[in-house]
């Protein structure tokens, strides 16, 4: 097993942790990459906006896929709700 293969396998369990809370708080994980991007869009003054927002894309991406991972198509909050017929 070489090097790469143990950081691999010692970084998992980490992973696993970080995809369970993605699932758990990934709205709450994105209003917090919105509300740091514009602190920070603030601080700067509006020097980097495209950059900030560029990556705040790139991160929100990130959480949604890691909060996807391991769901079934059609699984958990994403999944289209029905309402049943009124009668």
């Amino acid at each position: 097993m070489g090097l790469f293969d143990d950081v691999k396998a010692a970084l998992g369990p980490a992973k696993d942790k970080v995809t369970d809370l993605a699932r758990q708080h990934g709205d709450a994980v994105q209003d917090g990459i919105d509300k740091a991007a514009q602190l920070v869009d603030q601080r700067t003054k509006g020097k980097y906006t495209d950059k900030i927002h560029a990556g705040t894309d790139k991160a929100k991406e990130a959480v949604g896929r890691l909060g996807q991972e391991g769901r079934k198509p059609g699984e958990g909050p994403q999944a289209p709700t029905r309402t049943p017929p009124q009668s």
